[in-house]
């Protein structure tokens, strides 16, 4: 981790290099840290540290033990559906929305995430097409109108990170992934609101059942049954 100088916005600082630290295995999944010594290679003093953690263990990356100090998580495949079934109780009314109210640069944004996402999958550059896909849906969440709903829904997604699983190349290829992104642009790009959010949800029930399933098997245990149809928005 870098260590941070005492600027404007220290907290903010300081809780994105944990995040980062976490979702890139720097900080260990299981190991134990004490405060102070997250303190010291950040440069900075307890409180603000503490604060920060206290902010990701609301996220359920990390967990405080009394008189222990903070343990980093790591994501079970029954976190896993949860964060599925949360993505689905958002995004998908977040996708009528955005759609409905059809932003002037709406469309142009998130075609420029479609035309990187191509060009990675043309490469196989799995990092740039991931943090195009990122943007993606970032773009479409923030279009609704909800800017907390856009941030809770960009920390689930490292949720996902914590275990280090990707289905690319295991359960589909980045070219599967971008035509499920295409049918979402064509819908959105057509104004269909309805069918936009219909294509987004089914894109993350399969991402969330092929996810589940593969990591199940790479276990050894059996695929759990993944029930996520209740998360279906009232038409």
């Amino acid at each position: 981790m870098r260590r941070i100088d005492d600027t404007p916005n220290l907290g903010g600082k300081i809780l994105e290099e944990l995040r980062t630290a976490i979702v890139n295995g720097e900080l260990v999944p299981r190991r134990l840290y004490s405060v102070q010594e997250l303190a010291e290679r950040l440069g900075v003093s307890r409180t603000p540290v503490r604060e920060a953690l206290i902010q990701l263990a609301a996220l359920g990356m990390v967990r405080f033990e009394r008189n222990r100090g903070v343990r980093i998580l790591q994501t079970s495949l029954h976190d896993l559906e949860e964060v599925f079934a949360v993505r689905l109780l958002l995004e998908v009314p977040a996708t009528f929305r955005a759609v409905s109210q059809r932003a002037p640069e709406f469309v142009r944004d998130l075609r420029a995430q479609l035309d990187a996402m191509r060009a990675a999958a043309d490469e196989h550059d799995e990092n740039e097409f991931m943090a195009a896909d990122r943007r993606f849906h970032e773009i479409i969440n923030e279009a609704s109108g909800n800017v907390r709903l856009a941030r809770y829904v960009d920390s689930l997604r490292d949720m996902v990170l914590l275990r280090g699983t990707s289905t690319v190349d295991r359960s589909r290829s980045l070219h599967d992934i971008l035509v499920e992104h295409e049918h979402v642009f064509e819908l959105v790009e057509a104004g269909k609101a309805e069918e936009a959010a219909e294509a987004m949800r089914s894109h993350l029930l399969n991402t969330a059942r092929l996810l589940i399933g593969q990591e199940a098997a790479e276990r050894g245990d059996p695929v759990p049954q993944v029930s996520l149809e209740w998360t279906r928005y009232p038409r």
